[in-house]
């Protein structure tokens, strides 16, 4: 600072000012303003991952004594905060199956500050109709927020929906090039910088420049790249629907889902992900994933390079079993840019182990 009374000024005014690093600085700033733009949003907060942006959109939004409304199949990490971590904290949380309205309306009490969604969730594709779940919460006072990873800005604006945070792993589509580790929360301004003032810079899990760096590359592509994605992804869905050894496939984009009509109204394009439920048993799901050739085994998804994760045997940081209702026969596909035929084909000879 060149003077006394501009570091001052700087100091009083942190969420506008480049006084320090953890708190903005250029590079960031620019990314900010781009993922911002891309929701819609009056502004945004950058973080060192996905985990991070919805711990501080939680914590913001919560005291001891509130209550929350959740879904119940979010990210593991949403679901370790609020079911392990926050609970010791005073703050309680309600799991629902929100693709029922009626279930949601039910759960809400006097104390409830919050309803955290996730549509679709990233293993069997659960979706809410996020205008209604507005709806619902914004007369009430409640505070919505909606993890739109799969979705991306380009697939669907949930604030235009009257969501109230959007929040991002930009791990994934954002970045898009697996070497980024980000998180995104979007939002008016005023509910950022009451994010900003209090865990942001509090607990510090912020973006660096150099990541900042790196995500401004990737999103110079993401149209590009979610056009070959979801082409892709809707070749290999087509196989594997018609396979004899899959036992169900979830997509929100087939044909058959029972939500195929919010699909229609709320997404306004395909995502890479996909589930499939394999009809063998464990051993079984082991030789499939072990067969793969051109699917890496990641718990990560959203890259270039088309991944595989097996939920059999997947467990939480307590230990407990990974998500209720899941089949442990399922499988996660995470298609990515190479050929589709090839993919097909690494699909197929690793089936005819099973």
């Amino acid at each position: 600072m060149p003077t006394v009374a501009a570091m001052r000024a700087a100091m009083a005014c942190e969420y506008d000012a480049h006084l320090y690093t953890r708190g903005s600085n250029p590079t960031v700033e620019i990314l900010r303003r781009k993922v911002a733009a891309l929701e819609g949003a009056e502004d945004a907060l950058l973080f060192a991952s996905g985990a991070a942006a919805i711990a501080a959109a939680v914590l913001a939004a919560v005291r001891g004594g509130d209550h929350v409304v959740c879904v119940t199949k979010p990210y593991s990490w949403t679901r370790a905060l609020l079911r392990d971590l926050l609970p010791g904290f005073g703050v309680l949380t309600t799991w629902v199956d929100a693709r029922d309205a009626a279930e949601v309306e039910s759960a809400l009490r006097p104390a409830t500050q919050l309803l955290v969604l996730e549509s679709p969730n990233s293993l069997t594709f659960e979706q809410q109709d996020l205008a209604t779940m507005a709806s619902i919460a914004r007369p009430r006072g409640i505070l919505t927020m909606v993890d739109n990873s799969y979705a991306t800005p380009l697939g669907r604006s949930p604030l235009a929906l009257g969501i109230d945070v959007v929040l991002h792993s930009g791990t994934t589509y954002l970045a898009g090039h697996s070497d980024v580790l980000m998180g995104a929360l979007c939002a008016s301004r005023a509910f950022c910088e009451r994010v900003f003032r209090g865990p942001y810079m509090t607990l510090g899990a912020v973006l660096s420049p150099h990541d900042a760096w790196l995500a401004l590359r990737g999103l110079r592509t993401p149209e590009v790249r979610m056009d070959r994605i979801g082409a892709s992804t809707r070749e290999v869905a087509a196989f594997l629907a018609a396979h004899p050894k899959v036992r169900r496939l979830y997509w929100p984009h087939a044909a058959d889902e029972p939500q195929a009509g919010l699909t229609a109204r709320q997404l306004r394009r395909a995502g890479g992900l996909l589930s499939i439920d394999l009809d063998t048993d464990l051993d079984g799901v082991e030789r499939f994933c072990d067969g793969l050739r051109r699917f890496l085994m990641a718990v990560s998804w959203g890259g270039y390079e088309s991944l595989v994760l097996p939920v059999a045997g997947v467990r939480d940081w307590r230990g407990r079993e990974s998500d209720a209702g899941v089949p442990v026969t399922l499988v996660r596909l995470s298609i990515g840019l190479e050929d589709p035929v090839r993919l097909v084909d690494d699909l197929a000879q690793a089936l005819a182990r099973i």
